[in-house]
């Protein structure tokens, strides 16, 4: 194949970034971490990686919290092993104020396969108790009657290679220029698919 028609070299890894039509009345944005060539969702070490960074960097300077909401036990030793702090928020929620980069990577990478959110912004900085006791019972539905609240509030299921952002003002343009710098490092492809 002479050189004019090769296709180009593409990164092996894509985020595709774009709105998504959760209902009226409900702003979303998708974000699918994949691999380029086979178009599979991107696990294991370089996913958690890339989506730690991701996160982080869609928090920026803000406050931000990762709940969790089930299989509990299993985050609490998971926590305590890696001297995660996390507080007891209600009766079938943790959350784990502020995590590093580093930490958060962990926190992806071991509960990868589960569904887990992350509310970032001011309201992020103190205890949300109504939000907090709505997770405990109706999971990360809770977060689309108080993510008005926040900067956003994000949907994360790493195993599918997909997070759900519901947010009143962080649109595929600013998530896009928020991430790319952060992603720069792990040579990803980042699109908005029409």
């Amino acid at each position: 194949m002479d050189s004019e028609n090769a296709a180009p070299d593409l990164p092996p890894y894509s985020l595709d970034v774009q709105a998504m039509d959760l209902g009226p009345g409900v702003k979303a944005v998708g974000l699918e971490l994949i691999e380029t060539e086979s178009r599979e969702p991107l696990r294991g070490e370089e996913a958690a990686a890339i989506w730690s960074g991701a996160l982080e960097a869609l928090a920026g300077t803000e406050p931000y919290v990762v709940d969790f909401f089930s299989h509990l036990d299993r985050v609490r030793d998971f926590a305590a092993s890696h001297a995660i702090g996390l507080r007891e928020a209600a009766a079938r929620c943790v959350v784990v104020p502020q995590p590093t980069k580093e930490l958060l990577r962990l926190l992806v990478g071991r509960f990868e396969s589960e569904t887990f959110g992350l509310r970032v912004g001011p309201a992020a900085a103190n205890g949300d108790a109504a939000l907090e006791n709505e997770l405990s019972h109706r999971g990360l539905d809770a977060y689309q009657q108080a993510y008005s609240r926040y900067t956003c509030c994000a949907i994360c299921e790493p195993g599918d290679g997909w997070v759900t952002l519901l947010s009143e003002t962080l649109w595929p343009s600013e998530i896009i220029r928020r991430v790319r710098p952060a992603l720069q490092a792990y040579d990803v492809y980042i699109a908005r698919p029409q």
